[in-house]
């Protein structure tokens, strides 16, 4: 350990929340190794996210802790979905509950100076609205959606690209020995960035994504003007979360109960049965599920979140609290927690991918 430097933060935790996600080792690693070798920090983990602070499930952690665990898949913390300032129903309380009050005594009773939460869109909302709560906080994003506003990407992103376009190289074997179409499902139950990304890099004909409602026609139409021109198969790449032209125009809650009934056991299977009972054609579903948060981090994701992590730990050495550490253009920094709070990433229309998609001939459901 060389010259420590002075810092802000004597005591901080760490907790990692929501899906996991490949990256968060070496998020975890880059924010203590930073911490403890540049600022001699002492670093509280917080087992299985919120949860641990609601139950006081924490541990010390020491360079043995956070030594060798880059390479890993999911997290040394473990994990939860838990939110604290949700009820039982899932709708906010309109005061801050027991939970939050639990977290509150936690923080104050380990003496902690900060709270560095890893996580998604909620993961980083409930910090933030811990920061208003008095606590301080400092975020980092991870997700394999890649919807957090004000990075520009998150880690765990590159790693399911990777993984969901292995898997459509994969279908166009079998979709081209069978001459069948086959409708593959990756995860974006919000955003379509995962599908979009994974569909371009394995040449998927077509991609749908929840920003882009679909029209069966058009899809048909596709499918037909490619069987005549001698393609014997097709692979069609949809998020989770996309949805009809029809769907689209309901509201909110007659969609809900449109899509319970619909959307069995879920949309990759819908779809098939649409296809083919729109074309005729054999049609195949495939939802690659987990599969895609699994395994090692890609390099890109491993120096990403590592570098996230120093932003994170030189962010506590600082003071600077109620930020996130995030990647802006080539360049990494932070933004005010209050930027994600809340939102969602989504595609824009006008983005560069949907025009490199629809240049090589990919149909987007839509036109």
């Amino acid at each position: 350990m060389g010259t420590i430097r002075r810092s802000a933060t004597r005591t901080f935790g760490i907790l990692t929340a929501g899906g996991d996600c490949p990256g968060l080792n070496a998020a975890i690693r880059g924010v203590c190794r930073a911490a403890y070798d540049r600022y001699n920090m002492t670093i509280i983990g917080i087992a299985n996210g919120y949860r641990g602070l609601i139950e006081e499930n924490t541990r010390i952690l020491r360079p043995v802790d956070f030594s060798g665990i880059l390479t890993r898949g999911g997290t040394i913390l473990g994990a939860s979905r838990e939110k604290p300032f949700k009820n039982a129903a899932g709708a906010d309380n309109d005061i801050a509950g027991d939970k939050v009050t639990a977290i509150k005594e936690t923080y104050h009773r380990l003496k902690l100076d900060c709270l560095v939460v890893i996580g998604g869109n909620g993961t980083n909302t409930t910090g933030y609205r811990l920061f208003q709560e008095g606590l301080n906080v400092v975020g980092m994003p991870k997700t394999i959606d890649n919807d957090i506003v004000g990075t520009d990407r998150t880690f765990g992103f590159n790693s399911a690209v990777a993984i969901g376009t292995d898997a459509i190289d994969r279908l166009h074997s079998t979709a081209q020995s069978h001459s069948r179409v086959i409708v593959i499902e990756l995860m974006g139950h919000k955003t379509g960035w995962l599908g979009l990304y994974a569909g371009v890099a394995g040449g998927g004909d077509i991609i749908l994504i929840p920003e882009i409602p679909y029209d069966i026609k058009v899809i048909g139409r596709h499918l037909e003007e490619r069987a005549r021109s001698g393609k014997t198969f097709s692979i069609v790449v949809v998020a989770e979360g996309a949805l009809s032209v029809e769907e689209s125009k309901m509201e909110k809650k007659d969609r809900k109960k449109f899509r319970a009934e619909t959307v069995t056991p879920s949309i990759a299977y819908r779809l098939a049965r649409e296809i083919a009972a729109e074309t005729g054609m054999e049609t195949r579903a495939t939802v690659l599920g987990y599969m895609q948060r699994g395994g090692i981090p890609s390099a890109s994701d491993r120096v990403l979140a590592t570098s996230l992590g120093i932003v994170a730990a030189d962010l506590l050495a600082k003071g600077e609290y109620g930020r996130m550490a995030a990647l802006i253009g080539n360049d990494v920094g932070s933004v005010d927690l209050s930027v994600p709070a809340g939102k969602v990433k989504t595609v824009p229309e006008d983005h560069y991918m949907i025009d490199t998609a629809l240049a090589v001939g990919t149909c987007m459901g839509n036109e």
